[in-house]
C-alpha cells in the first residue's frame, strides 16, 4: 500500500506481524546478535554496523517518508554528512558547494578535506551560469541546503539537480530546514538527501542523530564508511527517534504557521531592520519557494535596529524561548548565529556571508502564537 506521509511517519516498515504484540517498537538493547557467516563485515549484526532491529525499521520508514531507495541513521548530522563526503571523495577530488553552509559543514569541507587532498570551490548555487567554470575533471560531487542557515536563502535546486545530472556528478541537499513535509529533494532529481535527526524529525531536543537518504549504491558507500568511522546512533536514541518522527507532520505544519505569523510580526516592527523568512513575499525567492515547498518551516532570522545594545536588551527581555543553539524542536529557541552556529567563522568570514552581529536566528516551536508575539513585542518594545 502506498502511503501518504501524514500515515508512512507513523506506519511504514512497521514490522509485521507486530514483535511480540507490541505496538510500539521494542528496544533491542543488545551490541551484538547471532550470525550464520553469509555475507560479509559490513553483514554482521553490530550496532556499531547500523544493523540492529531498531536500526533497520527506523531506516526503511526514513526512505518511505523521503521517497529514497535505502535510508542511513548515524549517531550526529555531521557523521552522516561527513560519511557521503569521505564515501565519494579520495585524495585528488574536488566538490562544489553553496558559498553558505551550516558552520559545521562548512569547517569540515575548508579545514578538515584539504588535509586529506580534497578541494571545494564555493558558488552561489542561485546563479547557474557560474558554476561550469568552477567545474574541473576532479569534479565529484555538489553539494547544497534546502533553505540556509540563518539566513534562509532559497537556491535554484532544480538547476541543481539537473546540472549534476548532466555532468555526473553526486547531487548531495541537506533538508533539514524543510524537512521531507515541506520538500523531498528525491523527488525533484536529487541523488542524496542529508538530516541533522537531531532537529524536526526527532523533534524533542534529547537526542542528537543524522540521515542519509537516496540512491541504494551510494547510501550503502555511506553506511560503509560510516561502519569504519563509527558514528552509529544507538538502539534507544533510534526508538526516540523514531517515536518522535510519529508527530513529525502536525509539528511542522504548526511550526510553518507560527513561523510565518512571527515574521510577519517582526517585519511590521519598528524595532526590526530586516526579516529573512521565504514565507514572506519581501523575500526575494518567494516565487520559487511557494512554488516548490508545501510550507516554509519553524526557522527564521531578523535584524534589530540599535546595534549590540539592542541585541542585548532583546536576549534579556524574552521570556518563552530559551537562549540557546540549535532548532526544530517543539520549544521555541533564539541564538546568535555570529556566537553559535557560525562563531568558527572569522568575522570577515561572517561578514561576506552577510551574518551580522546583530542577527538573531528563531527557531520557532509550536506554542500558542499570541504567547510568542506577546512575549516579542514586549521584548522589542
Amino acid at each position: 500500500m502506498a502511503m501518504r506521509i501524514e500515515t508512512a511517519v507513523v506506519h511504514a516498515a512497521s514490522p509485521r506481524p507486530r514483535i511480540e504484540g507490541a505496538v510500539s517498537m521494542p528496544i533491542f538493547q543488545s551490541s551484538t546478535f547471532d550470525f550464520d557467516g553469509t555475507g560479509d563485515y559490513h553483514d554482521v549484526r553490530y550496532i556499531r554496523l547500523n544493523n540492529t532491529p531498531n536500526h533497520l525499521v527506523l531506516q526503511r520508514r526514513l526512505a518511505a517518508i523521503e521517497g529514497g531507495e535505502a535510508a542511513l541513521v548515524a549517531g550526529s548530522g555531521m557523521a552522516a554528512i561527513s560519511s557521503v563526503l569521505l564515501s565519494q571523495l579520495r585524495a585528488g577530488d574536488h566538490i562544489l558547494a553553496h558559498r553558505v553552509l551550516y558552520g559545521g559543514t562548512h569547517d569540515l569541507v575548508t579545514k578538515d578535506l584539504p588535509r586529506m587532498g580534497i578541494t571545494c570551490t564555493f558558488v552561489d548555487a542561485d546563479d547557474p551560469s557560474s558554476w561550469a567554470a568552477a567545474v574541473t575533471p576532479a569534479t565529484r560531487a555538489f553539494y547544497v541546503e534546502t533553505m540556509t542557515n540563518p539566513l534562509l536563502e532559497v537556491v535554484d535546486l532544480r538547476a541543481v539537480a539537473t546540472f549534476c545530472r548532466e555532468r555526473r556528478l553526486v547531487s548531495i541537499v541537506d533538508n533539514t530546514c524543510a524537512t521531507p513535509v515541506n520538500y523531498r529533494p528525491i523527488e525533484h532529481g536529487f541523488d542524496l538527501v542529508v538530516h541533522s535527526a537531531t532537529k524536526y524529525l526527532n523533534g524533542h531536543s534529547d537526542i542528537v542523530g543524522g540521515v542519509v537518504v537516496g540512491r541504494a549504491d551510494l547510501v550503502l558507500a555511506a553506511k560503509h564508511k560510516l561502519d569504519h568511522l563509527g558514528g552509529s546512533l544507538d538502539p534507544h536514541a533510534c526508538f526516540l527517534l523514531e517515536r518522535g518522527m510519529k508527530t513529525l507532520v502536525l509539528r511542522v505544519r504548526q511550526q510553518n504557521e507560527n513561523a510565518l505569523r512571527l515574521a510577519r510580526f517582526l517585519e511590521a516592527h519598528a524595532a526590526v531592520e530586516r526579516v529573512h523568512y521565504p514565507g514572506l513575499e519581501s523575500h526575494p525567492r518567494h516565487a520559487r519557494a511557494r512554488e516548490w515547498f508545501a510550507g516554509h518551516g519553524g526557522l527564521l532570522s531578523f535584524e534589530l535596529r540599535g546595534g549590540q545594545a539592542a541585541v542585548n536588551r532583546f536576549f534579556e527581555r524574552v521570556k518563552v524561548p530559551a537562549n540557546a543553539p540549535s532548532l526544530g524542536g517543539v520549544e521555541s529557541l533564539v541564538t546568535r548565529p555570529s556566537t553559535t552556529s557560525h562563531a568558527g567563522l572569522s568575522p570577515e568570514q561572517r561578514r561576506e556571508l552577510g551574518i551580522s552581529e546583530t542577527l538573531v536566528r528563531v527557531a520557532v516551536g509550536i506554542e500558542a502564537i499570541e504567547d510568542l508575539l506577546e512575549d516579542f513585542g514586549a521584548a522589542l518594545a
